[in-house]
């Protein structure tokens, strides 16, 4: 990580980045991010990159330098384009809700399944040509994009038999035979 560490992170023209009292924001078309930076680090900004410095050099401030780097490259992409990621409801009858910011679910339990959206976190409900239903989840700070897509996978997960439950899209399911097919080779 320390190799990477050591490249600087452009900033397109319509971001800027600001780094006082050890917190560093970005702002940009999108949004504006915050992020504590570890004492273990400094940052040198110009006018179009950030350059992650080590204050000491020790194995802990090679990885804080890697791992800095990452998150600011994160902050800059999440302000400039954001991040999506897409989840898939395949099961008999299930279906999702959003009223507000309450996302309501009908995932194959005789009872619904409700969340509130994270501030910063915006929900799309669409369908396949299938008739799958699809949430699409958007915001611009990684992290809660994905912590919540893995919250509403965790209300239920895809089964290896049939194969219900709630998976990211592309995501592929291991599937297992069952007991019709393990007894068909006894006669």
């Amino acid at each position: 990580m320390s190799r990477l560490g050591k490249r600087p992170v452009g900033l397109p023209e319509k971001v800027k980045a600001e780094f006082k009292n050890g917190v560093l924001t970005v702002e940009g078309p999108g949004g504006k991010l915050q992020q504590v930076i570890n004492e273990r680090i400094n940052l040198k900004i110009d006018a179009k990159e950030v350059l992650v410095e080590k204050t000491g050099e020790t194995k802990q401030h090679n990885v804080f330098q890697g791992l800095t780097r990452g998150l600011i490259m994160n902050m800059v992409e999440g302000v400039t384009a954001g991040f999506k990621k897409e989840l898939e409801m395949h099961g008999l009858g299930y279906k999702a809700v959003l009223e507000g910011k309450n996302l309501t679910m009908n995932v194959g339990y005789s009872h619904t399944v409700s969340t509130d959206v994270p501030e910063g976190i915006k929900v799309a409900i669409s369908q396949t040509s299938d008739k799958i239903p699809v949430l699409t989840i958007t915001g611009i700070n990684k992290e809660l994009v994905g912590a919540f897509s893995a919250k509403l996978r965790a209300f239920k997960k895809p089964e290896p038999y049939k194969g219900f439950g709630i998976r990211y899209a592309g995501e592929k399911i291991i599937r297992k035979a069952g007991k019709s097919a393990a007894g068909a080779g006894k006669k």
